[in-house]
């Protein structure tokens, strides 16, 4: 058996000096170290040795498997090393291409108007406060001073989660949570995304953004809220723009107005956007409703303040002269790459 093993030993290394790649090596590793290789070959017939044999014998078939084995370390290095650096030549890199560009992403324009008037009001000392998109029915209409009865408590209008729990209709839900937080002198905006369950069309949507802002403190007046509004606008667009003020009803206000600014789009002469009247309603206001105060644990006796809620999509519509709310929810990279 020992010549059988010198044989095998001298076979092995005449093959192997003629190994050209790894899958030569992985060729020859199976014929003589794998399951029924020469080395297995040789090891089956241990058991057929004498006795006496069995220990010489099995170290020099192992002595020839280590051998082997290191045999083919050495030429699977040295060929792998060899055909790395061939695999790197080919695959050079040219300095010279051009680089690929990327897509980048950017706000989207909803955002974009929303930092804008946010940046603007805290110039104009106005605090951020958060309140939650799922809201209760009493901070959303009964501590805004809403009837029981109120149209706006009913289904077609509001999206109702359980009879208590609905999605906010308004940014104002913020404001008896605030009251109940915070003494006066209180100066506060609130900005998020509200839903109504309206009809969708060019100027409306079920789900809308707003800001929200409200002034509380001793002497608040009429005359403060015209003032801020006035500053607010010139601050958003860059120019004096024309405003107008009508007398409204909200439930959360008395008196309270909407407020009107000139359609930059046509610039007052009338169209799509703004129902051909040249104006287009832009947020609504007044002085906080005594009862409000009362319900955010303030004295209306000692204090009184005002509110405003701003509509932000249809003021975006007008700084970017869009014509229709919608396809700011459609997601068209169209539209999307031109802002």
């Amino acid at each position: 058996m020992e010549k059988e093993i010198k044989d095998i030993e001298g076979l092995f290394f005449e093959e192997i000096k003629d190994v050209k790649n790894l899958r030569e090596l992985e060729e020859i590793k199976i014929k003589y170290l794998g399951k029924k290789g020469k080395i297995q070959f040789l090891l089956s017939h241990l058991k057929k040795c004498k006795k006496e044999e069995k220990p010489l014998f099995g170290k020099l078939v192992n002595d020839l498997k280590e051998e082997i084995s290191e045999q083919i370390k050495k030429v699977f290095s040295f060929i792998h090393d060899i055909e790395e650096k061939s695999k790197l030549e080919r695959e050079e890199i040219d300095i010279n291409l051009p680089g690929r560009l990327k897509n980048i992403g950017n706000l989207h324009p909803v955002t974009k108007m929303m930092d804008r008037m946010i940046d603007v009001l805290v110039g104009m000392g106005f605090s951020i406060q958060k309140g939650p998109d799922l809201e209760s029915d009493y901070y959303n209409f009964e501590a805004l001073n809403f009837e029981s009865d109120h149209p706006a408590r009913d289904m077609q209008d509001t999206f109702y989660i359980t009879e208590d729990l609905l999605l906010r209709t308004h940014t104002s839900n913020v404001q008896v949570r605030v009251m109940e937080k915070f003494s006066p002198p209180i100066r506060v905006i609130a900005s998020g995304r509200c839903f109504r369950n309206e009809n969708v069309s060019s100027r409306s949507h079920v789900f809308f953004h707003q800001v929200e802002g409200f002034y509380i403190d001793k002497d608040v007046s009429f005359s403060s809220l015209f003032s801020t509004m006035d500053e607010f606008w010139d601050k958003v667009f860059n120019y004096k723009i024309k405003t107008r003020y009508r007398p409204s009803y909200f439930p959360f206000v008395e008196p309270g107005m909407e407020g009107d600014i000139e359609c930059i789009i046509c610039k007052g002469k009338g169209c799509k956007i703004c129902k051909n009247s040249g104006w287009l309603e832009i947020f609504g206001a007044g002085m906080i409703h005594p009862n409000v105060l009362k319900y955010g644990n303030i004295d209306p006796e000692k204090y009184n303040g005002y509110a405003f809620g701003l509509g932000i999509e249809r003021l975006a519509m007008l700084y970017y002269g869009i014509e229709d709310i919608r396809i700011f929810t459609e997601n068209d990279f169209r539209f999307l790459n031109q802002i």
